[in-house]
C-alpha cells in the first residue's frame, strides 16, 4: 500500500503547466473545428498532436510524476491480488444467483401477502 499523502496542486508553476496543457487541448479542438474543409486525416492529426503535446507538458510536471508513481503502485497492488480460479468464480456466481432468486421469491411473497392484508382484509377492495 502506498504511504504517500494526498496533495493538491498549489504551486504556481504547477498550475501554469496544467493550465497550459488544458489550453493546448482546447487549441487542438479549435484547430480541428477550424480545419473543417480539410482532409479528415489532417484534422485528426492536429487534434492528436495537441493531445501529445499536452501529455508531454503534464508528464514533466510534478503532478505527472505523481500520477506515474500512483500507476506503478496500483499495478504492484494488482499483481499481489489473489484471483479466484475458474471453478471458484463459477461457484460463487452460482451462489449469488441462487441468493438473488431466493430473495426475489421471498420479497414477492411478502409483497403479495401485504397486498392481500391491506387491500383484501383492511380496505375490502378485492
Amino acid at each position: 500500500m502506498s504511504n504517500t499523502n494526498v496533495e493538491t496542486v498549489n504551486r504556481g508553476s504547477e498550475r501554469i503547466k496544467l493550465g497550459l496543457a488544458g489550453i493546448v487541448v482546447l487549441a487542438g479542438i479549435v484547430g480541428y473545428s477550424l480545419l473543417d474543409g480539410q482532409a479528415t486525416a489532417l484534422r485528426v492529426g492536429v487534434f492528436i498532436l495537441s493531445l501529445i503535446i499536452a501529455v508531454l507538458i503534464v508528464w514533466f510536471s510534478d503532478t505527472g510524476r505523481r500520477t506515474v508513481a500512483f500507476g506503478r503502485d496500483a499495478y504492484g497492488e494488482v499483481r499481489r491480488v489473489h484471483w479466484p480460479s475458474r471453478k471458484e468464480a463459477t461457484q460463487m456466481t452460482g451462489i449469488v444467483f441462487a441468493f438473488v432468486a431466493v430473495m426475489a421469491i421471498l420479497l414477492w411473497i411478502i409483497d403479495k401477502g401485504l397486498g392481500w392484508i391491506i387491500y383484501g382484509l383492511l380496505l375490502g377492495w378485492r
